[in-house]
């Protein structure tokens, strides 16, 4: 079946994300609500909304709008009804009959549920009507979450489902797994036992909280703000309705019930207003002391708060094996929760799902874990876990498991789809090499680079692994959420605390080489990003032949924020780039000029749509839906340019002085209006001296190797100031630029 029109009824949070996804595919969507204005409202909302949920904007207009009395007609259209009205059954039932008398034979109804069965929704439908319907529990923010799990039940017409999931995953871009009618579908049922876990084993063992978000946090390959950070985010009042639903729904024998009781403290923070960022804090909070702002972390057993203490772990990388054989109290509470965690995964299967790999892929996809349950007990051993683990007894899979010792027992990851994602492409590697920062997998026909580090963070041995496989053509990809953040700040600081700048300027020197040979490599290079693709990580994408790109992409050279302007060549690129325009040869200024307003403010676009405007890509460069279909679409690119001949190399007629001139009135006008301070005068100064073509004028050629010596000093200059390493350093430890 195909999906050429969809009904949206219901236009709050979840109703206007899954009507902009649809716009974001090209598909005409008619979003429903009680009024036409409040519809209209919500489609206002979409087009202005921050973060985007729109990928082109100009696209609105694949939205109209209406309300259920006059336009209710509009269903009998529609290939696809979505209700995303509020988690009343009533209301539901009552949508529910309206539309199964309007609609159209054949197409599919479906509700966006986050909690109510399957079972109960359709208890007023006729047999015929169940075959069509199912849940879409979509997670929020549509356009930016990756995970939609499909809920099925004993009616539904399979074919239908799968055809319904296709269409999810191509158009999309979701990662569609279809599961079973269970409390909490599948994603929420292990993330929320998972959270409980840990939050109850802290109190348990009497970790404060910033211990126990340190160990359930980046070494056990789970997002940074570990738990109580994350209930916090969350907010703690909504995950105590959470539970409830979760209490109410579940059996008493089940696992879940013996971590969702209620905690007194829990209860007490709820009924102070402590409900997390949203209200006056939460496990975390901010207080203000001689008009300094502090964090603070409450304690677990006083219910007293007291400035945040940095634990240190020493484990940067997910390590498990290492992290559970500590012998001390951080080894013992990882050990408590990962083994709980996959004794309850292992237990609902399967009763959750027929494949226990997409447990994993739901946390990979809708949690952000970089390992799911089964991968955990995969990475930790089979031998070893079941030496360390007690209890198990009536767990039928860890049983079956004993007895069969089999270390392999993973097979192959990604079931849940059929294309071919680079999770599953891994595992068939011919061999593999690769050193601390990245990994280089080799296949007989063309070579893929996987960054490794936090945020994907380039350093020495990034380049490394970037210079050993151009040896045949290459794809630069990332199965994490980002392609890379750029330059790795805190190595950079390492040497610059020590007063090491050489150190500092053979690296910068190795990038620029790096990022050179990847452009003029015998063999094609395809970058495929998605997620941030800042700074350094742009130069290598910038320098690359080819770019399949995720639609989610936050992209933009950003260093003059961090008090530096780009030294790999970001530069040098963009100027290429503008000086190909039609008003840059006409105008020898519009280039530079150009480039100097969009470096100079760190400007970065959130779509391939908003970035090709600002030259960040280009108009063939390929724009990928699916972030599953990124290796797919990068090895068709391979493929259609086997002839591939390395271009030639770039030539640059800058201005020079003259334009520079201009640059730095535009500048002093900034800074007598006090828009930038002394040090960012000093920074754009630096960046208009690049731009410009430093001692130069329009009758002489520069080469690539004088855009990168012009970038180099530059970048130098900047990085042994105070100035520059007190932005850095702001940056590091608050994640917010500093302005001096």
């Amino acid at each position: 079946m195909e999906i050429k029109k969809v009904v949206v009824i219901g236009s709050g949070t979840m109703g206007s994300g899954i009507a902009a996804q649809l716009c974001n595919a090209n598909v005409p969507v008619t979003l429903l609500d009680l009024t036409t204005e409040i519809s209209e409202k919500a489609r206002d909302r979409i087009l202005k909304s921050r973060p985007p949920l729109l990928i082109d904007k100009t696209k609105i207009n694949n939205i109209d709008v209406g309300n259920i009395n006059d336009n209710f007609n509009l269903v009998n259209e529609a290939d696809w009804i979505v209700e995303a009205v509020v988690e009343r059954i009533d209301i539901k039932h009552q949508i529910y009959e309206k539309i199964f008398k309007e609609r159209k034979k054949g197409s599919i109804v479906s509700s966006n549920t986050s909690s109510i069965p399957i079972s109960v929704l359709s208890e007023k439908l006729s047999i015929e009507d169940k075959k069509d319907f199912c849940i879409t529990h979509f997670f929020n923010p549509v356009r930016y979450m990756d995970l939609l799990e499909i809920v099925k039940s004993e009616n539904n017409d399979l074919v239908k489902i799968n055809s319904l999931k296709k269409f999810c995953e191509e158009d999309l871009g979701k990662g569609s797994i279809v599961c079973n009618d269970t409390p909490g579908f599948l994603g929420n049922r292990i993330g929320v036992y998972a959270m409980q876990v840990a939050m109850t084993e802290a109190f348990k063992m009497k970790l404060s909280i910033e211990e126990a978000d340190a160990i359930f946090g980046r070494p056990m390959g789970i997002p940074k703000t570990g738990v109580f950070g994350l209930y916090d985010l969350i907010g703690i009042d909504l995950m105590a309705d959470v539970l409830k639903s979760f209490i109410k729904e579940l059996p008493e024998t089940d696992k879940f019930q013996d971590v969702a009781k209620e905690i007194p403290l829990v209860k007490k923070l709820i009924e102070t207003g402590y409900t997390g960022r949203k209200g006056k804090g939460g496990f975390y909070r901010m207080n203000k002391i001689d008009n300094k702002k502090i964090l603070e972390a409450i304690n677990l057993e006083t219910g007293e708060y007291s400035a945040t203490k940095k634990i240190i772990i020493k484990s940067e990388k997910v390590d498990l094996k290492s992290l559970i054989e500590r012998d001390d109290k951080y080894g013992k509470y990882a050990w408590s929760v990962i083994s709980k965690i996959i004794k309850y995964a292992s237990s609902l299967v399967p009763g959750i799902t027929d494949e226990f790999n997409d447990i994993d892929e739901a946390m990979r996809l809708g949690f952000n874990w970089s390992r799911g349950p089964f991968e955990m007990l995969d990475e930790i051993g089979v031998a070893n876990f079941f030496d360390k683990i007690e209890d198990y007894k009536g767990n039928k899979f860890l049983e079956d498991l004993e007895k069969s010792k089999n270390e392999s027992f993973y097979g192959v990851r990604q079931k849940y789809t059929n294309i071919e994602t680079l999770g599953k492409v891994k595992k068939t590697a011919s061999s593999i090499d690769g050193n601390s920062s990245a990994s280089i997998y080799r296949f007989k026909d063309y070579n893929i680079i996987e960054f490794t580090t936090k945020a994907n963070a380039l350093d020495y041995d990034s380049m490394d692994a970037l210079q050993k496989a151009t040896d045949k053509p290459l794809i630069i990809i990332n199965e994490s959420m980002q392609f890379s953040a750029g330059v790795n700040l805190s190595y950079t600081m390492d040497f610059a605390d020590k007063g090491d700048f050489k150190s500092i300027e053979k690296f910068v020197r190795y990038f620029q080489e790096t990022c050179k040979n990847l452009k003029y490599s015998d063999h094609p290079v395809v970058a495929a990003p998605s997620g941030l693709t800042l700074g350094g990580g742009f130069e290598v994408l910038i320098h690359s032949n080819f770019v399949a790109s995720h639609t989610n992409i936050v992209i933009g050279l950003v260093e003059t924020i961090v008090g530096l302007i780009p030294a790999g060549g970001g530069c040098k690129e963009m100027l290429a780039r503008w000086l190909q325009t039609d008003e840059a040869k006409n105008d020898p200024h519009y280039a530079p000029l150009k480039v100097f307003d969009i470096i100079g403010y760190g400007k970065t676009a959130t779509s391939p749509i908003e970035a090709e405007p600002m030259k960040y890509l280009r108009a063939e460069d390929k724009k990928v839906m699916s972030r599953n279909s990124l290796l797919a679409v990068s090895k068709k690119i391979l493929e259609e340019n086997r002839d591939f001949k390395s271009p030639n190399e770039t030539t640059f007629n800058l201005p020079g002085k003259v334009v520079k001139d201009e640059m730095i009135k535009i500048l002093d006008k900034l800074y007598n209006e006090k828009i930038i301070l002394d040090h960012g005068m000093k920074v754009a100064t630096e960046l208009a001296n690049v731009l410009s073509g430093g001692d130069t004028s329009m009758d002489k050629t520069l080469s690539e190797d004088d855009l990168f010596k012009l970038e180099l000093n530059a970048f130098m200059t900047l990085i042994e100031t105070k100035e520059t390493q007190a932005r850095i350093k702001h940056t590091l430890a608050t994640g917010k630029p500093l302005i001096n």
